[in-house]
């Protein structure tokens, strides 16, 4: 039984990562070997030269640094606030607050594109489009990620806290000294789904901003698509700029990802 658990494993695990080999295959292939069918399970002929092509076309380096400040602040505010809702849904009595979590839960089943053209008309009249706040405030908040908050905070006693507010400790204190030392795993969660989820987003910046200095490594994929039409090759060494980041990051913090999905419920 546990060979066949490791085999089954090993075959998803190979399917997944078979993308993500090909794109780096493709990336570092000739555009020749390419369309000649040449490319094999490595590189014949390996070669940046369409990384190059890439960065001397587009202004990547500025499309890069978009992503990192738009995803890192999108990042901070998701925490901040999923942090506080849900310690507010685990740990405070308040009216109202039963409804409220299924309303904020029910949100999840909504797709983006139900509510884009109220948020445009939103951030356009709050005089935010075409601004990377145009494309932060609306995806500051996570209704999955208060609800795991919610989930990681229920499992913390409530005799510790009732013991930290009789030593004359406020809220704030106690959600400050006790509760967020214990939930650094939940953070690392929150925070790298958020980080990816908008690094990886595409449909609203792409409606939200307007200029060309300010736009995100996925939308400049599209444009890189415009020009260079069937060119895979250059595509994919795009593509790998932008996976490649998220990649890094998930590896060096796997163990804290991890642990906290184990300790907020989902078991």
């Amino acid at each position: 039984m546990k060979l066949l658990r490791t085999v089954a494993a090993s075959v998803v695990a190979l399917v997944l990562v078979f993308p993500l080999y090909w794109m780096v295959v493709v990336a570092l292939s000739s555009r020749r070997d390419l369309l000649g069918g040449r490319v094999g399970v490595l590189p014949s002929d390996l070669t940046t030269d369409n990384f190059r092509r890439v960065l001397e076309a587009f202004p990547v380096g500025t499309w890069f640094g978009n992503s990192v400040a738009v995803s890192l602040s999108v990042a901070v505010l998701t925490v901040v606030t999923n942090l506080m809702a849900g310690y507010a849904f685990a740990h405070l009595r308040f009216r109202g607050a039963s409804p409220l979590f299924v309303l904020a839960l029910g949100t999840l089943v909504l797709p983006v594109q139900v509510i884009m053209v109220a948020l445009f008309r939103l951030v356009t009249e709050l005089q935010l489009y075409g601004t990377y706040w145009a494309v932060i405030l609306p995806t500051s908040a996570s209704a999955l990620g208060m609800f795991l908050a919610r989930q990681f905070f229920l499992g913390i006693p409530r005799d510790l806290l009732d013991a930290a507010r009789l030593d004359g400790a406020g809220e704030w204190r106690t959600f400050s000294r006790i509760v967020l030392p214990n939930a650094k795993p939940l953070v690392a969660v929150l925070f790298f789904m958020s980080l990816l989820s908008s690094w990886n987003d595409f449909a609203w910046p792409l409606i939200a901003l307007k200029d060309n200095e300010l736009f995100t490594l996925p939308i400049g994929l599209l444009y890189l698509q415009g020009q260079y039409g069937p060119d895979y090759t250059a595509t994919m060494a795009y593509a790998l700029v932008n996976v490649a980041p998220m990649l890094v990051l998930f590896v060096i913090f796997q163990r804290f990802f991890v642990q906290g999905f184990t300790s907020s419920g989902l078991r």
